[in-house]
This record gives C-alpha cells, structure tokens and sequence, in this order.
C-alpha cells in the first residue's frame, strides 16, 4: 500500500493524470492536482476539463469550475465537490466506479453510468442513469460488479439523505 503522500505544493508532491474509463475506452483523461492520499481515499483537485458547458438541467458544469475529487482504493465510487470559480458551493456529483487505481502518477477509474447528484443545500438527490446501467448488460457479465454498483448507489443516497448532508460531509473529512 502506498505511503501517504505530501500536502499539495510540498516536496514531491507531482500532478496526477486523471483517467476515466467506461466499456475499455477512456472517456476522458486531465490532469490533476494531488490534495491527499492516506493510502486508502485519493484527493485531487482539477478545473473542469471537458469542453465548454454541460448544463445538465439541474446543474451546469462550466469552465472556472473546480472539482476536488475523491477517489477509493476500495470503495465502488468516487465523490466530486463542484464549485464555481467564484468559489461557490454547486453540490457532490458521484459516480459509481470500480476501486480506484493509482498507478505511475495516472489515477485510473473505471466509470459503471450510475451517479448521484446532491445539492450544495442536500434539497435534491438525485439517482441518475439507472437506464443506462440497466442497458450496459454489467449484471449479466459481472453480477457481483453490478450488485456493488447497486449497493454503493444506496449508500451514497442514505448518506446525502441524513441531516443536513452529515453523512456525505462525514465522508469526505
């Protein structure tokens, strides 16, 4: 397992390459500045990387928009802060994943199309893309992956859904 490593800017800290896959495809790839890594939960940080805006109706993804990512070596999901430029609390996009993986500085995370998106309020939680995940055939190729997938899904959601986000804010500290 690998030693915690430094604060960010401190010596030998070194950018991390962001690797986001789905079906064996990389989906997208950034880089990524390194926040903490205790061995088990890998933090970075990174500006919004896709092209332009994504509004997705209940939140826009926008350039100037930062995400602190954290990523587990041995949970089925990763948790991303978004904020505005400004700073700004939007809320948590979390996307169910395998484990995470970090190998010669790339941060590989495979991506099974469940999310949640919880308000920077906790006033909407919202499962997203189980039709997807239904149409992906994951439960027929690897149901012990899908029943994972599924379970971390309920997790994610009973801890957005406890009092004023305590769970999800527990979570990530």
């Amino acid at each position: 397992m690998p030693a915690p490593s430094a604060e960010p800017g401190a010596p030998g800290s070194r950018p991390v390459t962001v690797a986001l896959t789905k079906a064996g495809r990389t989906k997208i790839r950034y880089p990524a500045e390194p926040v903490r890594d205790d061995g088990t939960r890998i933090t970075v940080r990174a500006p919004w990387a896709a092209p332009g805006v994504r509004d997705f109706g209940f939140v826009r993804f926008e350039p100037g928009d930062v995400f602190t990512e954290h990523y587990w070596r041995d949970r089925w999901y990763a948790v991303k802060e978004v904020r505005s430029g400004d700073g700004e609390l939007k809320g948590w996009y979390c996307d169910i994943t395998r484990p995470a993986i970090l190998a010669d500085g790339v941060l590989t995370v495979e991506d099974l199309d469940l999310d949640l998106w919880v308000s920077a309020d906790g006033s909407s939680v919202l499962r997203l893309d189980e039709d997807e995940f239904a149409a992906s055939g994951l439960a027929g190729r690897d149901p012990g992956a899908a029943d994972a997938a599924t379970a971390a899904l309920d997790e994610l959601e009973r801890l957005a859904r406890t009092e004023a986000l305590k769970g999800l804010r527990d979570l990530l500290t």
